[in-house]
């Protein structure tokens, strides 16, 4: 197993990531959770291990260093600026094509923010599948017909404003996309069982599409 703290370099700041490859795997889950949530949380490294369980690697990854995080949390400049996020987010995936045991491994992005689906919509041939947890889709309309990857939003349902935003995403979306609507939850899905539930859709998400992976960018489509 290789287990490693890793420093993924994006324009200029490096960004801190738990990378865990355990053994031969059929495909990497890059895992973020919006520009103020840090990798070390211990929901992060639970959802890790579910995806881990099921022959999948995880690269666990802040969007921001952590000047930039205390920065945000008086201005919230990068709180909604979807696009500096997911180019942090292509950033990364290119970095796994250049190791050895990520290279020709399919990427799965797991996200509670949506650069997931700008990060999709910008590597095709690399992002098999996306998982949306909670975010606000709708804050990328302008990319979503760019979107190849099969998507998957998981919203709470007590969560209205959300489960509405999420329905309206999917509508505009040209790849197969499915809603997973845990029962009870609110927006953190803080409710107990909600992130073992939101953990078993999204890893059998990611081993239902693994099909769909296109590998290397470097590879024909």
């Amino acid at each position: 197993m290789i287990s490693d703290l890793v420093l993924v370099p994006a324009r200029g700041a490096p960004l801190a990531g738990d990378l865990v490859v355990p053994g031969p795997v059929r495909s990497v889950v890059v895992i973020t959770e919006g520009s103020s949530s840090s990798r070390g949380s211990s929901r992060d490294r639970e959802l890790a291990d579910t995806f881990h369980r099921a022959g999948m690697g995880t690269l666990l990854l802040d969007l921001l260093t952590e000047l930039e995080k205390r920065a945000d949390a008086r201005s919230a400049r990068h709180l909604f600026d979807i696009p500096f996020l997911a180019q942090r987010l292509v950033a990364a995936i290119d970095w796994l094509e250049q190791r050895p045991e990520t290279a020709d491994v399919p990427v799965c992005l797991f996200g509670a923010d949506t650069s997931a689906l700008l990060a999709a919509a910008e590597r095709p041939r690399r992002v098999s599948a996306v998982v949306i947890r909670g975010g606000r889709p709708d804050l990328t309309y302008d990319a979503l017909q760019s979107v190849q990857a099969p998507v998957l939003f998981i919203v709470g349902g007590d969560d209205e404003p959300d489960s509405r935003i999420n329905q309206e995403t999917a509508g505009r979306l040209s790849a197969p996309s499915e809603i997973h609507v845990v029962r009870g939850a609110t927006h953190l899905f803080h409710e107990p069982g909600a992130l073992e539930e939101t953990a078993t859709a999204a890893r059998h998400w990611f081993v239902s599409h693994l099909g769909n992976g296109r590998g290397s960018g470097r590879r024909s489509v």
